[in-house]
């Protein structure tokens, strides 16, 4: 049950035309700021609103005004119904407001492709609208389809997510392609730590050798007489290619010595 008295501007006029309280305490009682009841007082806020004595209406007791006029420093408290009113169940669609109509297809949309196990019913209790429209969306022919976002319904203010979280259980109790997965299920220190799991866990083939990798052992004289060779095989091209040269200069001199 609320803390605030019924009509709260109508209960301050009557306390502050009937009553020797301070601002402060009926602004504490009606949950107002005190420069607003100080208006009331002054005529200048609440002006055609007629006063609401709140000892008729059973929500203060005359001995507690009585106490809080004799102590300034005492804090008015509401007296509780003695009368539990149970709430009123809602029937038919959700009443939305007209600043938020607007964002019910989107919240709609959202629904049908987060949730598609919930009914059109269910739908239609969390935010107030109809069957042709979820129909609509569905199959993608509504009339603004190609600019609607998916947009959760409780961020829109269009439900609470109390009521979301129920409507989505509900339809997975009587969904009839639910599957349940079993639930992972830790094994325990023992089955982790015997000598089987160990055993399956660091497997060896012993029936083949481990292959070690075995360092090369290089000759450095043996290195050495390959590379002396290697340039041997170079440098015996240029010996041969200046023999024929060598050959035609001894026969240009034998020439020249017979003529």
């Amino acid at each position: 049950m609320s803390n605030t008295p019924l009509m709260p501007k109508a209960t301050a006029v009557w306390l502050v035309d009937n009553t020797a309280l301070s601002f402060t305490q009926i602004a504490n009682f009606c949950k107002l700021h005190p420069l607003e009841v100080k208006a009331i007082a002054d005529g200048e806020a609440a002006q055609g609103i007629k006063g609401l004595d709140p000892i008729l209406t059973g929500q203060l007791s005359r001995d507690e005004l009585e106490r809080a006029q004799t102590d300034p420093n005492h804090p008015l408290s509401l007296q509780t119904s003695k009368v539990v009113v149970p709430e009123a169940k809602r029937k038919g669609p959700r009443y939305t407001p007209v600043s938020r109509r607007q964002d019910r297809p989107n919240a709609i949309l959202w629904l049908v492709r987060n949730h598609p196990e919930l009914k059109d019913t269910q739908i239609i209790r969390l935010v107030g609208t109809t069957k042709p429209t979820i129909a609509a969306i569905r199959d993608r022919t509504h009339w603004n389809s190609s600019n609607l976002t998916p947009s959760d319904p409780v961020t829109l203010g269009l439900c609470n997510q109390i009521e979301l979280d129920l409507e989505v259980e509900k339809a997975a109790k009587h969904s009839p392609h639910q599957v349940l997965k079993p639930q992972e299920v830790l094994a325990s220190v023992d089955e982790t730590t015997s000598e089987e799991a160990l055993a399956a866990a660091f497997s060896f083939d012993t029936s083949k050798p481990m292959q070690r990798e075995v360092e090369e052992v290089y000759d450095a004289d043996a290195v050495f007489a390959k590379l002396n060779s290697l340039k041997s095989s170079e440098e015996a091209p240029e010996d041969v290619a200046d023999a024929p040269a060598e050959e035609a200069e001894d026969e240009d001199k034998t020439e020249e010595d017979r003529g």
